[in-house]
């Protein structure tokens, strides 16, 4: 107690003395220059407490209190059942506060942010599938499916590149097991790499000890042919039921399926599904192809289309994250 008194009294002296001689342009300047010097560690905290805030330390509190973007808690919709969370935006006012005593009085405040996680995160809900992110994420993915195309997937591979998109790709064990070169050679170009079944079945007809098994084989696969950690399961055909989900949940697998589906399978025109794609993407979406000549030739214009909305690309993990993608415009 009398070491920190004796260092208290140094700290305000020389407050004192900068005040009355004029050396220093201003007492958080001279409070930078001390308190990281030997000894003195604590001398800010000693000197807020021994003064009480400064109009500084006020203003940026009173920012922080304006400026504070409460988080979006996970939930199970009706509709789209469960939907991720999105974290929230705070100024860290310490942090800030910190880092401007190392300025002057006209030095323009560079605020400090900190991101603040939902109470309730997507793995709380229990087993449900996810059908997009949430719709306040202005982020959008592409799933691609794939069991066969592969004459299509090197030009998509080299479109996505050109853009600089990280796409999300679900791997059909079989395929897998048979082109293995191929799969690396995604994975080489920074592409998520999840888990689409092994032999394309219709997951709602299987019995349960089949389902498992089919999962579990690709799972298997893309362990140790690729050496993914892999947390998505995307049904082939979309078919599924809540047997489907709750056996992928308790391998660690979330079941995720398509908000917007080019049917490209159908071979439409590129044109109609850059039309479709741009007419209908938003915030949150995720978007279902395969590697076909259609999704192929519609690629450039589907992520210029997305990008004309003010979206961003990402994989299928960074639009089902809570995670921000920037922070708030502070004036």
């Amino acid at each position: 107690m009398k070491n920190q008194s004796k260092k208290l009294v140094a700290v305000l002296a020389g407050v004192a003395a900068v005040i009355l001689v004029g050396q220093v342009g201003s007492v958080r300047t001279y409070i930078t220059e001390i308190r990281d010097g030997p000894g003195t560690q604590n001398a800010f905290d000693m000197f807020q407490e021994a003064t009480g805030e400064d109009a500084l330390l006020s203003a940026i509190r009173d920012k922080a209190a304006e400026t504070k973007v409460a988080p979006v808690n996970a939930k199970v919709d009706r509709v789209w059942k469960a939907i991720p969370g999105y974290n929230g935006w705070e100024i860290d006012v310490e942090a800030t506060y910190r880092k401007a005593l190392g300025g002057n009085l006209n030095t323009k405040i560079a605020y400090v942010y900190r991101q603040v996680e939902p109470e309730i995160q997507l793995k709380d809900l229990g087993a449900h599938p996810v059908y997009r992110g949430n719709p306040a994420k202005p982020m959008v993915s592409f799933m691609i499916n794939v069991a066969w195309g592969n004459e299509y997937i090197i030009p998509m591979l080299d479109t996505l590149d050109t853009e600089k998109v990280k796409a999300t790709f679900f791997l059909d064990g079989s395929w897998l097991k048979k082109n293995a070169e191929l799969a690396k050679e995604i994975q080489k170009r920074g592409h998520e790499m999840s888990n689409h079944a092994y032999s394309h079945p219709n997951m709602s007809r299987l019995s349960a000890e089949r389902a498992r098994l089919e999962i579990s084989m690709t799972e298997d696969l893309l362990k140790e042919t690729l050496g993914v950690e892999n947390r998505w399961f995307a049904p082939p055909s979309g078919d599924f039921n809540q047997k489907t989900v709750d056996i992928a949940s308790s391998m660690g697998l979330q079941t995720v399926l398509w908000t917007l589906d080019t049917v490209d399978w159908r071979k439409p025109s590129s044109a109609s599904i850059v039309n479709k794609i741009g007419a209908k993407v938003e915030a949150g979406t995720l978007i279902l192809m395969h590697p076909t000549a259609s999704s192929s030739g519609a690629l450039k214009g589907m992520i210029e289309s997305i990008r004309a909305k003010g979206l961003v690309l990402g994989t299928v993990s960074e639009t089902l994250s809570s995670e921000r993608i920037k922070a708030p415009a502070v004036e």
